[in-house]
């Protein structure tokens, strides 16, 4: 009978884990074995509280860990901290991002560079310190959080979904740069979920999105953390360069 805990063992790095689809992975993560450094924007009692009692309940260790993901500087010491407990890093998910909706006409610059900084450049930069850390022990796998957006171009997510495309479109290439080396890159793309970021869109949009997908709902965090749990694991040794659609049929 396989282990219910199918990350016993491992390490992983979630970034984004102070609410909605990244604290779910966290805590799905830590309940199937893994520690997990729990990255987080900023410090809060209610953050460290949870990470303690993650730590206790499922017997791993779950170790907060905050910087600004567009601050290079706070990112560099977010690694050095990392690096300083002397483990493996077996997996890595880029979970944080930001969200933005406007027509296509009506997209300002600032808002086009700030998508693009929060939801590709940086998370890029990350996953560039942290599969040094991966090469040493020719392992890892990383699952990057992206869209459906980015795969269908929606109408108002132009900024959004181009942000999610070049996600998308790196973590091929990179799963095709680092296959040899025992690392696999896989991207999650999840449709309209119940989070907070759906207070970006209209009730109506909400509801019109609903009605298109086969399942008539949103999806759940806990959809997203499976999926995530899934590519994240051994379960899934022989899965690279796939984008995993999670959206019910959009």
């Amino acid at each position: 009978m396989m282990s219910k805990k199918i990350l016993e063992g491992k390490n992983a790095i979630v970034t984004g884990c102070a609410r909605g689809i990244g604290h779910q992975i966290m805590e799905t993560f830590a309940a199937n074995g893994a520690n997990v450094w729990a990255c987080a924007r900023k410090q809060a009692e209610t953050f460290e509280k949870n990470a303690e009692r993650l730590s206790e309940e499922y017997h791993v260790k779950v170790t907060p860990v905050y910087f600004e993901l567009t601050d290079k500087e706070q990112m560099k010491a977010a690694v050095k901290q990392i690096m300083s407990a002397k483990l493996p890093v077996h997996i890595l998910v880029n979970n944080a991002g930001i969200t933005y909706n406007a027509l296509y006409q009506m997209s300002t610059i600032d808002q086009i560079h700030q998508t693009l900084e929060t939801n590709f450049i940086a998370p890029y930069l990350f996953t560039q310190y942290i599969v040094k850390l991966m090469l040493r022990n020719k392992y890892g796998s990383i699952v990057n959080i992206a869209s459906s957006a980015g795969l269908d171009g929606n109408s108002g997510r132009s900024v959004y979904g181009a942000s999610k495309a070049a996600v998308i479109c790196s973590t091929k290439a990179l799963a095709e740069e680092l296959g040899n080396k025992g690392i696999r890159a896989n991207c999650i793309a999840p449709g309209i979920t119940r989070t907070d970021m759906l207070s970006s869109m209209t009730e109506e949009v909400i509801n019109q999105t609903l009605m298109s997908t086969d399942m008539n709902r949103a999806g759940l965090p806990q959809d997203i953390a499976n999926a995530a749990l899934f590519l994240a694991s051994d379960m899934s040794s022989y899965i690279t360069s796939q984008v995993l659609r999670v959206d019910g049929c959009m």
